[in-house]
């Protein structure tokens, strides 16, 4: 949704109390959505000059950094070269695709389809896991930087931590808890 040429008077904004009732909820976006709003927060609106125009959008989705994971362990050096990559792109993006990984597509297809099962869940049982304590290895968040961001982003976002001891089953939320899911990230 885009929203220009929208004049806001600050003399009245508390965007304190709208963020911290925003996080208070537990709902995240998708709650905001539900509960049948027509107005997009103020929260989320990004001022006119901090607009990406399409052509700047189109040059990055271009560009997003792909690492391919072929010859990891066969190929001299190739473990390096790829840590270096891998290293490049999130310092520089934040972010990259990663290829031939190894994980069958029918894993990757429960996963997605388990994700999507959690979103669409009653707030109640969603809210158990929205937290921001860092220190939990499966978190439901909005926004990791709502209170430090310029703006909010419309997204919610289901994080967890698999490093360097994957989490037990139980510590996930029961729509996740796919057994082929479990099976593979143990196997490896």
């Amino acid at each position: 949704m885009v929203v220009t040429g929208e004049v806001f008077d600050d003399s009245n904004y508390d965007r304190k109390k709208e963020l911290k009732a925003f996080a208070d909820s537990k709902a995240g976006v998708k709650g905001l959505v539900d509960a049948g709003i027509t107005k997009v927060p103020r929260m989320f609106i990004r001022p006119p000059d901090n607009l990406t125009d399409a052509s700047d959008a189109k040059k990055i989705q271009s560009t997003i950094p792909v690492i391919d994971l072929e010859g990891i362990d066969k190929i001299p050096g190739r473990r390096k070269e790829i840590v270096d990559k891998v290293r490049h792109a999130s310092e520089t993006w934040g972010f990259f695709q990663i290829v031939n990984h190894g994980i069958p597509v029918n894993v990757m297809e429960e996963m997605k389809d388990g994700v999507r099962s959690f979103f669409e869940q009653d707030l109640e049982v969603k809210k158990e896991f929205y937290v921001r304590d860092h220190s939990k290895r499966f978190r439901y968040t909005s926004n990791f930087d709502l209170y430090t961001a310029p703006f909010a982003n419309w997204r919610d976002t289901c994080f967890c931590v698999m490093a360097p001891n994957p989490p037990k089953p139980e510590e996930f939320p029961s729509v996740l808890r796919l057994d082929a899911i479990f099976k593979a990230i143990w196997t490896h």
